[in-house]
């Protein structure tokens, strides 16, 4: 992984921190985010420390707000001409139902939508450091369908289910941009880390649960594997291979309906940012 570039959101905690740690000793250079620049820098220094690894950089964005989330892209390809890895880690579990500064509700607009804009934002630089790799951290929690009716809980509101919602459009995210694009340049795998002992767990479930060292292992698996090369559009499970997710995850026309809406609400087309030679041949 010497002279790999690896963005992880959500690297100031939990299983993303960790993520972030192991990547780092492998040489990488590690690119944290976070939405709290103090946490931030303690977070690099305790990398830098553990792995003698100085080339850990910070980016800070509240992950709600689609504007931070697009200048916080704009300041990493300021900075870097290449990303090999994109992990899209970050998640949060929301009893209450809130709407974030742009009127989404909230865990709609961190869990998915932000790494939605994310995503279309940085591809460019992601296709011009082949072979690289798109990494969406999901969950077996996911919801076994989506009512676009109720979608960001308008109607009724269930916290379960704006979690499991948002952990189905991961996936539903993973298996249609993997159709786009040329998996050989870059792939789109999505994963279940396990039921870990996470702030987010005992959020939602008031429940512990394995270590963040476990947590982070398929994140890391996916990130470093050479078996993988090219394997995409996959939902892989807690180190024990590939599973098959709900079948709705499996269906184009709910896979282009989240598509689309998503788009027009980022104000961001794949269409238009993934370079012609990144695309998959029809």
């Amino acid at each position: 992984m010497q002279g790999k570039v690896i963005l992880i959101t959500g690297a100031t905690d939990g299983i993303g921190k960790q993520t972030a740690l192991e990547l780092a000793g492998t040489g990488a250079t590690i690119l944290l985010h976070g939405r709290n620049a103090t946490k931030g820098k303690q977070v690099r220094q305790e990398i830098v420390h553990a792995t003698g690894n100085d080339r850990i950089d910070f980016f800070k964005a509240d992950l709600s707000s689609l504007q931070e989330v697009r200048q916080m892209a704009t300041a990493i390809k300021q900075k870097y001409t290449h990303l090999h890895v994109l992990i899209n880690n970050a998640g949060i579990f929301a009893a209450k139902r809130t709407l974030s500064k742009d009127g989404f509700e909230m865990t709609f607009a961190v869990n998915y939508l932000a790494h939605f804009l994310l995503t279309c934002l940085l591809i460019d630089l992601l296709c011009q450091s082949t072979p690289a790799r798109i990494i969406n951290v999901s969950s077996m929690a996911h919801s076994d369908h989506l009512n676009f009716d109720n979608l960001q809980g308008e109607k009724s509101y269930s916290g379960y289910t704006a979690y499991a919602y948002s952990k189905l459009e991961n996936i539903l995210f993973t298996f249609k941009l993997a159709t786009l694009l040329d998996g050989k340049k870059v792939s789109v795998n999505c994963l279940h880390p396990g039921v870990i002992n996470t702030k987010l767990l005992h959020a939602g479930w008031g429940l512990g649960g394995a270590s963040v060292e476990q947590g982070a292992r398929t994140s890391v698996y996916l990130a470093t594997a050479p078996e993988l090369e090219g394997v995409t559009g996959r939902y892989f499970f807690d180190m024990q291979g590939e599973r098959r997710p709900a079948t709705v995850a499996y269906d184009p026309a709910v896979q282009d309906k989240l598509w689309h809406l998503s788009e027009e609400w980022c104000g961001c087309s794949f269409e238009k940012t993934i370079p012609e030679d990144c695309l998959k041949l029809s």
